[in-house]
């Protein structure tokens, strides 16, 4: 790779080129999949452990809602089961109390008792001391409520903990919660919670006392750890990632976790912590749902959170559901690893099919480019380097082709100037030959003329002498007009140039022939090019050119054919071998046509294809010298018994370029 870098100097910017595109083309194709698939995936993820969680959470408010009403179905059934009327009646408290506490260890309750709508406790199944009952309430909320609406109830109610503590001593210290500050707080103005959350249940007991009552039932959710843990395997199966449980479950009385069973660092449960503010706000100030990921204790949970209202529909605590972000975001952290893998894998293939490339491609088009450089400087047999298979060496053997049409032009060229040059030698030095012989020649002419004619002025000549002289007299003329032709042909006259319409030309030219035309029956007709621009001429030479082709066709053409004369823009080789704009003048017969063989010497003085006495040979020779030195061309195509074209080019003059 260096061999070629050094010896192709744009070699290792174009590797570099091809390298980077394909490393760009690596990184759309990788990369931005790996950005944009990985969010996208990770927030499909989202989405679907959204639902989840809020499926899960309304399963555990059905199953809170199903607890409650267990607890009303047991006081149902135990209001049927004892004759509570009869026992208060009677005042007999103490089998109340046994009653009560058979009904407690039985069924879903923490305490069990009864109260009336005085407020007065009848009886509870702690056992506690009626004379100590001094609760905060006049009446229970729940209790005051069955009575009101005389049907059994059931849902949260939060108390004091100091009526708990009234109500069972033991109780209330099982449900007193530790606050712990959050990363938040510094610290906290309270030690423990003053409250505790409960579900209850009440059920009116048929009238048969003064004073109404109800049989009531409580289940204490401060550290309700047997409640949440159920909700968790109903929900989640035991279902653990890592050593850690999958899936949460909380009750909280306002923000603080009461029963809950995520855990802190130290694998305790994280009773007594506190849920963000930004939650605390939407749920229980706003009273709107969360579905969200969220920070809970330790590490990021898809969360969703619901409010918890009391039997008057005041929020007075939440219930929680969370699953752990963890799997959720492995799934996206594998994925992009494996985008990763295939984007590293894709550059590093990009970098490969650089130096491939440039081994393969670059290489041969390099060589190609040097070869080029070469024919440009005059050698027309480079070095192509082995030939290439596939696209390469298509390019290759093109260019080895062309290569090939190149020097065969070149020694057509060659062989087309020289043979230019010998007919121009030809012609300098037989017009220098032609010039000195007309010179001498036409005095001694002159002379024999005039005596001729002054001879065929006289009276005494008999027949046989008159016709003899007029034989001298004509022969005379015709060797006249063949010295003028040679003193034309060998005359360097300067051209006096000036910008003419071509058709114009044609126009003033044609009425020259049209008598002769029209005596020998053959069609004259003139088809001018539009929009063509003035050429610069001299007119009466180019005007002579063309009566020498137009009188050559009309000799050419029988009655019946046609000679047509067409102008047209045309772009040609010029004399100086480059392609330039000019204008095109033909003329076309439908004459006998010269033969192939005659075609080369066409234009050589002194060749004719007339008969004898008709022709001097010299009239397209003239024609041809005074095309070449208006920068013209003279071309001529012929087909034997189909006619013959003469087409004359002549260029335009270069406009200067725009400013």
């Amino acid at each position: 790779m260096v061999f070629f870098s050094k010896k192709f100097p744009a070699l290792g910017s174009t590797r570099l080129k091809l390298i980077a595109t394909f490393l760009l083309f690596s990184f759309l194709t990788g990369g931005v999949p790996l950005l944009v698939g990985g969010g996208m995936l990770y927030k499909t993820f989202l989405r679907e452990a959204k639902i989840r969680v809020t499926q899960d959470l309304n399963a555990a408010l059905q199953m809170y809602e199903d607890h409650g009403q267990k607890m009303v179905l047991a006081l149902h059934v135990a209001a049927e089961g004892f004759n509570f009327q009869s026992l208060m009646e009677n005042s007999a408290v103490e089998d109340v109390g046994r009653a009560l506490r058979t009904i407690a260890e039985s069924g879903p309750f923490d305490l069990v008792g009864v109260a009336d709508a005085a407020g007065r406790l009848w009886a509870l199944s702690s056992g506690a001391p009626q004379s100590r009952l001094r609760l905060s309430g006049k009446v229970l909320p729940s209790v005051e409520k069955a009575l009101k609406l005389h049907q059994p109830i059931h849902g949260t109610m939060v108390l004091p903990l100091s009526d708990l503590a009234l109500m069972d001593p033991a109780l209330s210290e099982r449900a007193r919660i530790f606050l712990k500050p959050s990363p938040q707080e510094t610290s906290s103005s309270r030690r423990f919670l003053e409250e505790v959350m409960t579900l209850t249940a009440a059920v009116p007991l048929s009238r048969g006392t003064a004073t109404p009552a109800a049989l009531f039932g409580i289940k204490v959710l401060n550290g309700a750890s047997m409640l949440v843990d159920g909700i968790r395997e109903s929900l989640f199966r035991g279902t653990e990632h890592d050593g850690w449980n999958l899936g949460t479950v909380t009750i909280f009385l306002g923000d603080v976790r009461i029963a809950t069973n995520v855990l802190e660092e130290d694998g305790q449960r994280a009773v007594g912590t506190k849920v963000s503010p930004d939650v605390a706000r939407q749920v229980l100030e706003q009273g709107k749902r969360w579905n969200d990921r969220a920070f809970v204790v330790r590490d990021w949970y898809i969360t969703c959170y619901e409010a918890i209202t009391d039997l008057d529909g005041r929020a007075v605590g939440m219930l929680y559901v969370g699953v752990l972000e963890k799997p959720y975001a492995g799934v996206r952290n594998k994925a992009i690893v494996l985008f990763a893998a295939l984007s590293v894998l894709g550059m590093s293939v990009a970098i490969g099919l650089g130096y491939f490339l440039e081994w393969k491609i670059i290489a041969p088009i390099a060589r190609l480019s040097e070869a080029a450089a070469a024919v440009s400087q005059g050698n027309l047999h480079p070095d192509l380097g082995p030939l290439e298979k596939g696209e390469i060496g298509v390019v290759q053997r093109a260019f080895a082709t062309m290569l090939e049409a190149i020097r065969d032009r070149e020694t057509r060229q060659r062989q087309e100037t020289e043979s230019k040059l010998v007919m121009a030698q030809k012609l300098s030095s037989i017009g220098r030959l032609a010039a000195g012989v007309a010179h001498e020649v036409n005095n001694p002419l002159t002379g024999v003329l005039t005596c001729g004619h002054l001879l065929l002025q006289r009276d005494d000549l008999d027949d046989e002498a008159r016709e003899m002289l007029k034989v001298i007299v004509d022969a005379t003329e015709r060797v006249r007009r063949i010295v003028k032709s040679l003193l034309d042909f060998s005359r360097q006259t300067s051209l006096s140039m000036e910008p003419t319409d071509i058709n114009r030309v044609v126009l003033d030219t044609l009425p020259l022939v049209e008598n002769q035309a029209t005596i020998k029956g053959v069609a004259l007709r003139f088809e001018p090019g539009e929009s063509i621009p003035p050429v610069s001429m001299d007119v009466q030479q180019v005007k002579s050119v063309l009566l020498n082709l137009l009188i050559n066709a009309l000799d050419a053409t029988e009655a019946g054919g046609a000679i047509t004369v067409s102008s047209r823009m045309a772009l040609s080789m010029s004399r100086e071998g480059t392609k330039r704009l000019g204008v095109e003048l033909s003329v076309k017969d439908t004459g006998c046509g010269v033969p192939p063989e005659n075609l080369e010497k066409i234009f050589e003085p002194f060749f004719s294809t007339k008969e004898v006495g008709k022709g001097t040979g010299l009239g397209l020779a003239v024609a041809y010298g005074i095309v070449a030195r208006h920068g013209g061309v003279i071309r001529v195509q012929s087909q034997v018994g189909k006619g013959t074209e003469f087409t004359i080019w002549l260029p335009l003059e270069e406009q200067p370029a725009a400013a």
